[in-house]
């Protein structure tokens, strides 16, 4: 990552851009605060501000977050979606609760670097060392526990991460210049608390923002009992690290609504990120639309949806055995045949946990699918074959799939499986990995897409580095995936579905 340039960075805050929340804070010396590039503060003088890549190098420095903008709250940078380096995979994997679970050690193992290598190049670049970035990653969950929860101080230090009470205060009071007791006392202020049990939190986006679309795309393929879908909210179970939770979604103009429910509160910062995974929620979307503007015909497209999103994964295992079990069929008959699948295997969820959702179980575990008999898979045989093959292959781990993988390492293991080919790899690459430049150029909707425009496949290498958004533009502009979503909220609340689309053809 190149240094930032202190006269482009003024600019930005000067002319109070939100575009930029995210990508950089600045931090004003005079008084001792850092800000996101929109802050409605004053504008400080030039020679008084200096710029950081992430609120953690802020922190390092002795400053402490805005109480205004509240720059802990803003879209993540969408620097991290596109870079595979180390770095970038650090920075998903650290979001994602890495260093809570393993240690710095253990992520240093992950991405096959060893530890001083790890830090000297994260500090070298973002001016913060791992453990830093993941020290401001704790706080910010503990600031949402605290002000969106009757949690204890205590249950909440522990949930965030902190290795004890002590470090807790001190990070809270260094970070926010308040106490834990300050901010409870303030709640409210950014998210509201939800029934016992719940948390409701606002996930920013940065606009233009399709977010019902993003929901409805969402929507067309939930499986029955693992997520819903009434034509305004989408629920999901995930599964995380220390057990199941489930969210309910509902989108508003720049943001989504995000009522949380966990087994264990520990899992909160990683279900906030892989919900902003599964939304694309820090893309950049005037750089992408402004790019696919470029060839006209795809242009109309965005021109009628602005903002419109490329959807990843909350779960990339579940997304690529969801990709196989999709191969060569309706898109209402993955759906069904999936929602068995879930039915059978996967485990019930509490009803506590499943709140007012028609949610019933989690996904299945790798465990679970390669060991299961013939006839909880209602598929042909060499199908059948290829979701055992894949879940035995992430079991033993042969086969890695999160957030921090190396894209094309992973895309060339999975066409190494027999039973998965080029369509489905990509797929998983795209969707289940968040990559923004993947094309899938045989996939059938699209290349009727493409045709109706008058274009072909060959044309898309115009589009990188974004073609997972034109592709999900095509996706659209048939009208299928709409026709799908409004099918899928039928069988949700009880009436029969008729969705025959094919949207995942290889």
């Amino acid at each position: 990552m190149p240094p930032l340039d202190h006269d482009h960075c003024y600019g930005i805050v000067r002319s109070g851009d939100r575009r930029f929340d995210g990508v950089f804070v600045t931090a004003v010396r005079t008084t001792g605060i850092y800000c996101r590039p929109s802050c409605p503060a004053m504008t400080p003088k030039q020679t008084n501000v200096e710029f950081h890549h992430t609120p953690a190098a802020a922190q390092q420095r002795g400053f402490r977050a805005c109480k205004r903008c509240r720059p802990d709250a803003s879209p993540g940078s969408p620097e991290w979606n596109l870079r595979q380096d180390v770095v970038g995979r650090a920075m998903r994997m650290i979001a994602d609760g890495a260093i809570e679970r393993d240690g710095v050690p253990g992520l240093a193992r992950q991405l096959g670097y060893s530890e001083r290598h790890l830090n000297r190049v994260m500090t070298d670049e973002l001016g913060a060392g791992p453990l830093a970035i993941a020290r401001a990653h704790r706080a910010h969950t503990a600031r949402l526990l605290i002000e969106t929860t009757s949690m204890s101080f205590i249950d909440i230090a522990f949930a965030a991460g902190f290795g004890s009470v002590r470090q807790f205060n001190d990070t809270v009071r260094e970070v926010f210049a308040s106490s834990p007791t300050d901010l409870r006392a303030k709640r409210g202020s950014v998210a509201g608390a939800g029934p016992g049990g719940e948390v409701v939190l606002r996930l920013p986006a940065r606009q233009p923002f399709a977010g019902a679309e993003l929901l409805a795309f969402l929507g067309a393929h939930a499986i029955p009992g693992l997520e819903s879908w009434d034509g305004e909210c989408f629920a999901l179970v995930l599964t995380l690290p220390h057990g199941h939770g489930t969210a309910s979604l509902r989108a508003h103009d720049d943001h989504i609504e995000a009522r949380v429910r966990l087994v264990n509160w520990a899992d909160l910062s990683s279900a906030v990120q892989r919900l902003r995974r599964l939304l694309d929620l820090d893309a950049d979307p005037i750089a992408i639309d402004e790019a696919l503007r470029i060839e006209p015909a795809l242009g109309r497209l965005v021109h009628a949806m602005p903002g419109r999103r490329a959807s990843a994964s909350a779960d990339p295992f579940q997304t690529t055995l969801r990709a196989i079990v999709g191969q060569q069929v309706s898109l209402a008959g993955a759906r069904t045949v999936t929602g068995r699948l879930v039915a059978a295997l996967g485990a019930p969820i509490d009803a506590d946990l499943a709140g007012a959702t028609a949610l019933t179980h989690a996904f299945p575990t790798v465990e679970q699918l390669a060991d299961a008999p013939d006839e909880f898979f209602a598929m042909p045989t060499a199908r059948r074959d290829t979701v055992r093959r894949v879940a035995a292959a992430a079991a033993d781990g042969a086969l890695v799939l999160d957030a921090g993988v190396d894209h094309v390492e992973t895309r060339a293991r999975l066409l190494e499986l027999k039973g998965i080919g080029p369509w489905t790899a990509d797929y998983v690459v795209m969707r289940g990995l968040g990559h923004p430049d993947v094309f899938l150029g045989t996939d059938l909707v699209a290349v009727n897409a493409l045709r109706a425009l008058g274009l072909e496949p060959a044309d898309a290498v115009r589009w990188a580095p974004w073609r997972s958004y034109a592709l999900h533009h095509l996706w659209a502009s048939l009208g299928t995936l709409d026709s799908a979503a409004r099918s899928a909220a039928s069988s949700t609340l009880g009436q029969p579905s008729t969705a025959t689309t094919r949207t995942e053809v290889s």
